[in-house]
């Protein structure tokens, strides 16, 4: 019992340890607050919809992404190359944008009430994909999903402990997010613009690190 407990544990704190990073939270509250402005009203329900669709595309990565990847004969290396170069060239534009991005513009004109299925359509591009939960950050749930126990017997405390670990990255996302206007109102407008262009950086340099990996992982198999 103590070792399916230490399986548990260990799933529950690596998913987290491995994806908050990646998905970045603080970092793109910025981000959102400019998506959602002028849709005040429905900003909480976009919050828990996008926190939501991360919990799934997150679940859906970790459990059937290693499968996908083997029906279309990928390999987790290319996975984690084509991902860091999207999440690398994600950023840079993030670094070097002078204008407000078109897809943010649209939202923010949309009109100020929505239906149910309209906040569920936006919430999910680009809010949830791929704001939040980008090529990268399924690179990285599809590598930690193919590190499965060999032990058979681990697989569900494993299991349990990542969806555990989903739903800590979830909860973080929805008060992040949910509560962002706020946090954006202290950061004050400069502060915002340095945090974005902050957490861009980091953003960039986490797609380079994930794409040199990758890289060295094929020379080694070469």
């Amino acid at each position: 019992m103590n070792e399916l407990l230490r399986v548990f544990l260990a799933a529950a704190v690596l998913v987290p340890m491995t994806l908050l990073p990646i998905v970045n939270p603080l970092g793109n509250a910025p981000i959102f607050v400019a998506a959602t402005r002028g849709l005040e009203a429905q900003s909480s329900a976009m919050a828990r919809r996008v926190a939501l669709n991360c919990v799934f595309l997150l679940c859906g990565a970790i459990l059937i992404g290693g499968y996908v990847l083997d029906f279309f004969g990928l390999s987790i290396a290319i996975v984690r190359v084509g991902g860091g170069l999207v999440v690398a060239a994600t950023a840079w534009r993030l670094l070097n944008r002078q204008e407000p991005d078109p897809v943010q513009a649209s939202v923010a004109a949309a009109a100020r009430t929505m239906s149910e299925g309209e906040i569920a359509r936006r919430s999910f591009f680009p809010l949830s994909f791929p704001l939040t939960v980008g090529p990268g950050t399924l690179a990285a749930a599809i590598t930690l999903g193919a590190r499965r126990p060999e032990n058979i017997g681990y697989w569900f405390p494993a299991l349990a402990g990542a969806a555990a670990g989903i739903a800590v990255v979830g909860l973080l996302v929805f008060f992040t997010y949910r509560y962002s206007s706020r946090l954006i109102d202290l950061l004050g407008e400069v502060g915002a613009m340095v945090l974005l262009r902050l957490a861009a950086f980091i953003l960039l340099c986490i797609g380079i690190e994930f794409a040199w990996s990758g890289w060295a992982e094929l020379n080694h198999l070469m």
